[in-house]
């Protein structure tokens, strides 16, 4: 485990790999599951806002599905994530020209028609943040359906922080990402 400020990551953050094979998993993280994706209370606005740019990415069904139930639901324990189309894929999915599901948000993002880039749990996964009193962990979380992106990662010694630099900047700054690479590069700290 390392502790750094506010956060408790994994040491499997730093010892196992990943790095997402599309071809293979056909993009199944968007449709396999109980609920769309996690969101943090924060992004609710800035994803009620994009919901008009994400439509044209969007299939009929998914814009059924926004326009009957918005663009997230609140869950019995209090926790909000995207709207599903019927309780299966993400709304804000959309099928490729290879059947690969993609994030209709981050693709309007890519376009230049939105300032919010997808939810953060999606940006941040494999790692899922919980909340542990007054720190926040970043945990490794396993799925079956993952299994083509850890051989990938292992294939190309990917560990999973630097798969997620991006995202990792995006949630925590640049200047926290530093020195998580220092104290993983120095094995300082288990």
């Amino acid at each position: 485990m390392i502790q750094l400020e506010n956060t408790l990551v994994s040491s499997e953050v730093k010892e196992r790999f990943f790095v997402c094979d599309l071809d293979k998993c056909k993009g199944a993280c968007c449709v396999e599951g109980d609920l769309g994706a996690p969101l943090e209370k924060e992004e609710l606005p800035m994803l009620e806002e994009a919901v008009e740019a994400v439509k044209p990415y969007l299939s009929k069904e998914a814009i059924e599905a926004l326009e009957k139930n918005g663009p997230y639901l609140l869950d019995e324990e209090g926790d909000f994530s995207t709207t599903t189309i019927d309780n299966k894929e993400c709304a804000f999915a959309f099928y490729d020209q290879k059947g690969i599901l993609k994030c209709g948000i981050e693709q309007a993002w890519k376009d230049g028609k939105t300032d919010f880039q997808k939810p953060i749990s999606c940006h941040l996964y494999p790692i899922r943040v919980a909340k542990l009193h007054d720190f926040l962990a970043l945990n490794y979380d396993r799925w079956e359906i993952c299994s083509p992106a850890c051989d990938l990662g292992a294939q190309l010694s990917v560990p999973i922080y630097k798969f997620l630099k991006d995202a990792l900047i995006r949630r925590f700054g640049e200047q926290w990402y530093s020195q998580l690479c220092e104290i993983i590069e120095s094995d300082g700290q288990d």
